[in-house]
């Protein structure tokens, strides 16, 4: 089975950037979350990485858009 990193929208905070980062490396959710704030408090990238994730991870296709999709 091919895993894929998707934004997740039914555990997200702001974006679903951490939420779907921590569902597709196997990690708490928590975790990522205070790792991106460590890293943008610390003078890290942080802030500016989870921007750049958050323009360009897909929201995940529900089965209703899917079933659209197919009809056409």
């Amino acid at each position: 089975m091919e895993r894929k990193l998707y934004k997740d929208p039914n555990n997200k905070v702001i974006a679903g950037v951490c939420s779907g980062l921590g569902n597709y490396l196997g990690v708490d959710v928590t975790i990522m979350r205070v790792l991106f704030v460590a890293m943008a408090l610390l003078g890290g990238p942080g802030l500016l990485i989870y921007i750049i994730l958050a323009l360009i991870m897909k929201k995940p296709v529900s089965e209703y858009e899917a079933e659209q999709d197919d009809r056409f």
